[in-house]
């Protein structure tokens, strides 16, 4: 196995759709946490600032809401129980990175998140999933997006570059690593998202010019975000392969989208991304066979 970074790209590109206004939704299986002890109490990222008051009320409805979206598309949603003390876990996909019967639990950067790892470790054990923690720094899904084949991974600020080499043994699959510049960009899924086996979008300046140029190869028919839909932080969606849950407000790429053939879904968090997570964050996907 290889994996690639911005030491070298593979000649392996992703082919365009036949017809890129058609867009099949597929059925999937997500895992979220309740955010009932969401707060703001420290600062680990540019977005938070523990200064100002928290409307936990609001958190929790928004919340709700991409939840409820979830399940009336069709989806399956698991539930994790909240943690006291763990204001940050409510971010699902930070947790862990799933594929059919494998868990690789992350570990965190920061101090304050790590006792968030006890308890995903016992969620997919008691579930029959083999689990383990990674040994080098890797915050689960928010820095690793499953698209076809291959797992794109985050590096530069939270996930460890060696993670990379791990999370490719562990799961047999080829890791397409990724360099994050923008600290207002710190996971990946902040910057990028997969849309389909063959189709991301994302924000080339959140990016080392090494790494947009792995994505421009990779994936020529990609959809372009502006900084203003970055900032809006439009790219922390999570698609079907047809209809996008995406935070409000990134309205440009919400008009790509369209054009495309995806249906967006504009969800309104922002309680939640003053701690610095969106849509995505509050998602983890349960890929593979223990998905189904």
């Amino acid at each position: 196995m290889e994996t690639i970074s911005e030491a070298g790209t593979s000649t392996a590109t992703a082919e365009a759709p036949h017809d890129a206004a058609i867009r099949r939704s597929t059925t999937r299986r997500y895992l979220m946490c309740p955010p009932t002890h969401f707060d703001v109490t420290y600062s680990i990222n540019p977005w938070m600032n523990p200064r100002t008051p928290t409307a936990q009320p609001l958190a929790a409805a928004q919340w709700q809401a991409v939840h409820d979206q979830l399940v009336e598309l069709g989806h399956t949603v698991d539930l994790i129980p909240p943690v006291p003390g763990l204001p940050d876990m409510v971010f699902a996909a930070n947790g862990a990175t799933v594929w059919g019967d494998r868990a690789l639990v992350a570990r965190f950067r920061h101090a304050e998140r790590d006792a968030e790892s006890a308890a995903y470790l016992d969620w997919f054990r008691s579930r029959g999933l083999k689990v383990e923690q990674a040994e080098s720094a890797n915050e689960g899904e928010g820095d690793y997006l499953s698209a076809g084949s291959w797992l794109l991974a985050g590096n530069g600020f939270r996930t460890d570059r060696r993670a990379h080499v791990e999370s490719e043994q562990y799961f047999g699959r080829p890791v397409i690593g990724l360099t994050l510049v923008d600290a207002r960009y710190y996971h990946l899924d902040t910057a990028l998202a997969v849309l389909d086996e063959q189709t991301v979008m994302y924000y080339p300046d959140a990016f080392t010019p090494g790494s947009q140029a792995i994505l421009r190869e990779l994936f020529p028919t990609a959809i372009i975000a502006t900084a203003d839909d970055a900032g809006a932080f439009g790219l922390n969606a999570v698609s079907d392969g047809r209809n996008v849950l995406m935070p409000t407000g990134a309205t440009q790429l919400e008009a790509k989208l369209r054009d495309a053939g995806f249906e967006p879904i504009g969800l309104d968090v922002s309680e939640l991304l003053r701690a610095g997570g969106g849509v995505k964050c509050c998602v983890l996907e349960l890929h593979g066979p223990a998905g189904g």
